[in-house]
């Protein structure tokens, strides 16, 4: 690590998670925000702090094992699935944008959507997914990460939120969750690890059906994840994510 980096990184630490009493968090589709942070989500509704849930795409072209449900009716049951699954991890306010699942949208439309919604629950913090991991290849998580940072960036400003006909917020950074360069962790109990996993298997059937091949894989990813993340940092199971505050959104990498 060369000096520059040493001394910004002790000087600029990143936002700490908890320390926040409002969250949005961002999903690109119905059940992204269970599968990267659905612990944490469940852990600060327990804690009484603002939660709310923005999901951007309808999902209605996930239909591998809906049972041979598929457009309108595919989008609206897992709208359903999103709404109960919120409610088995604390949180009540749920928000859509139904933008076209794949990449059939207007990118300019969900900046403003989630500019919107930031100006009226105004998050001190939002999540989203890593969109610079280098790996992720999802066209609507790409857009979903980048979209998210650049209104966590950008959304204290009166005058360009108010380009995208929203409110200003007082955005102190952006919490990216499926990364692969977690800089902060949240350390979670096995009843809030339990709860996503019932959010995520119990609710999102038409995606993760019991006994498939995919839903074991990713139960067992989740135990794993769960586990690494937790012994970094001497419990049972916590979670990761690349912290961003707003020092490091702008001209200086060398801080994360």
């Amino acid at each position: 690590m060369g000096l520059t980096k040493l001394a910004l990184k002790l000087a600029a630490a990143p936002p700490e998670i908890e320390s926040f009493s409002s969250y949005l968090f961002i999903g690109p589709h119905p059940d992204d925000i269970e599968i990267g942070c659905g612990s944490t989500a469940a852990k600060l509704a327990a804690e009484g702090k603002q939660v709310t849930f923005l999901i951007l795409t309808d999902g209605r072209y996930g239909d591998g094992f809906s049972g041979g449900i598929k457009g309108d009716e595919l989008a609206a049951l897992r709208k359903q699935e999103s709404v109960a699954a919120a409610a088995k991890l604390g949180v009540k306010d749920v928000r859509f944008l139904d933008l076209c699942d794949g990449g059939f949208y207007d990118y300019e439309d969900m900046i403003r959507g989630i500019a919107k919604t930031a100006g009226e629950c105004v998050p001190d913090l939002i999540f989203a997914p890593d969109p610079y991991t280098g790996r992720e290849c999802h066209v609507d998580h790409l857009n979903a990460g980048r979209a998210a940072a650049h209104v966590a960036y950008l959304a204290p400003y009166p005058g360009i939120m108010g380009r995208l006909e929203a409110g200003a917020a007082d955005v102190q950074g952006i919490a990216f969750y499926m990364t692969a360069k977690p800089n902060r962790y949240v350390k979670v109990t096995k009843e809030m690890f339990d709860r996503q996993n019932e959010a995520l298997f119990g609710c999102h059937t038409s995606q993760f059906p019991e006994g498939t091949a995919e839903t074991k894989q990713l139960q067992m990813y989740l135990k794993l994840r769960s586990a690494d993340f937790g012994l970094r940092n001497f419990c049972a199971h916590a979670e990761g994510f690349r912290v961003l505050g707003q020092t490091h959104m702008h001209c200086i990498p060398e801080t994360v």
